[in-house]
């Protein structure tokens, strides 16, 4: 990749060109935000469609109003699981509490939503189909960059000149490997690794959580409404990723196999479950910490910039924030140098607290010792017996600016 000239940018009146890679949450809430301030937009996805599945994802705080103003939030609002139930659970599988999720999960009623990842995704898609150019079953293979552009190489032969790119092609991000360097720079490992799948609904869940614990362990039900199938999850303390099975899924079912082998519970038909899945999901749980967001004409927004592990419950509130502020920066600066900075000066610190309530996502999903268990469950025990009280914001806030500025 060349590097840049000085910052010059497209005259007054002439639309930009931008092109955005990934057509997860971050990537089409760009598109759309993009599109409203007179953009062409392409979006590149290396999948052949919208991916649909997924764990369950929390819209809150400040990203319930993003997607107020993109009008969807009536669609979401009708999307919204009805979580009832959250029951904690001992090693022997005996009850140690059980609670209202939201009071778990610092979500505020009435107000923040838990929608199927597939959902919202579909959902996003939607608003932006027919004013967006899509390239699904491509990606971006070279990027170079120029006074008057960037010169994009696919992966299907095809080659194109944009003004900018964005990657949104999440935590294990290819543009920003190409543009950064590799992940490593910028990962930081939390110490665990989960693997989630769907499996049946064999034990008569409905709209509830359930989760087992044992010291380092973790093994999760979730029953969303009263489907069929139910989200599993199995989580474990790792001090070093294991990068041998990262990219085989037979050495992580082995691996999954090994750690919660002996466990009680449900644990050993969920063990089962995962050597038959079609759909596993295997990774570490880490953070992206990243200087900077963006180099010359190509910037980052959503996991790819400054994924904060499922364990603050915020990724797609911080992907749908980040491709607000950064549309809204590009509206009102035409030099993409400025903007790029006012983005950055603009979401960096609503980033920084969120990311730091991972300790504490961590500490009731997750806790390491015995000694640490038990605490959480002394705590878990008090808000059982407890009157249900209104939960306070496990998350900042952050004030969004006036809406995108239209051309």
């Amino acid at each position: 990749m060349t590097p840049t000239g000085p910052s010059t940018d497209v005259t007054a009146g002439t639309k930009r060109d931008v092109l955005i890679c990934g057509a997860g949450i971050a990537g089409p809430a760009l598109a759309y935000w993009l599109h409203r301030a007179g953009c062409a937009v392409t979006v590149v996805e290396k999948a052949g469609s919208p991916r649909d599945g997924g764990y369950p994802i929390d819209v809150r705080g400040t990203a319930t109003e993003v997607v107020r103003r993109m009008g969807i939030l009536p669609q979401l609002r009708e999307a919204h699981i009805d979580s009832r139930r959250c029951t904690f659970l001992d090693a022997d599988g005996g009850t140690v509490a059980s609670v209202v999720p939201r009071v778990v999960a610092g979500a505020v009623e009435g107000r923040d939503l838990e929608v199927r990842r597939g959902d919202l995704v579909a959902i996003l898609h939607a608003v932006v189909r027919d004013d967006v150019e899509f390239l699904f079953g491509d990606s971006i293979d070279t990027l170079d960059q120029s006074e008057r552009g960037v010169d994009v190489a696919f992966r299907s032969g095809r080659r194109r000149t944009f003004d900018l790119v964005v990657g949104a092609d999440g935590m294990h991000s290819a543009t920003r490997t190409s543009l950064f360097g590799p992940e490593e720079r910028f990962h930081r490992p939390l110490g665990h690794c989960f693997a989630v799948f769907t499996m049946p609904n064999t034990f008569g869940l409905s709209h509830e959580l359930v989760l087992w614990n044992t010291p380092g362990r973790a093994a999760a039900l979730y029953a969303v409404g009263d489907d069929a199938e139910l989200h599993a999850l199995l989580a474990f303390h790792r001090p070093h990723p294991p990068v041998d099975a990262l990219r085989d899924p037979g050495a992580q079912r082995d691996l999954v196999a090994r750690v919660f082998a002996g466990a009680g519970w449900e644990v050993p038909g969920m063990v089962g479950a995962l050597r038959d899945a079609d759909d596993l999901f295997f990774d570490t749980a880490g953070q992206i910490r990243m200087p900077h967001w963006s180099s010359g004409r190509v910037a980052l927004v959503g996991d790819a910039a400054y994924a904060p592990s499922f364990l603050t419950g915020q990724g797609s509130s911080l992907a749908l924030v980040g491709a607000y502020m950064l549309a809204h920066a590009l509206a009102t600066n035409r030099d993409h140098t400025a903007a790029f900075a006012a983005y950055e000066r603009g979401v960096r610190p609503f980033v920084a607290m969120n990311q730091a309530l991972v300790d504490n996502g961590a500490a009731t999903l997750l806790p390491l010792t015995a000694r640490a268990l038990e605490r959480r469950n002394t705590l878990l025990r008090a808000l059982d017996t407890m009157p249900t009280a209104p939960a306070r914001p496990a998350y900042s806030a952050l004030a969004l600016p006036g809406s995108v500025p239209m051309p």
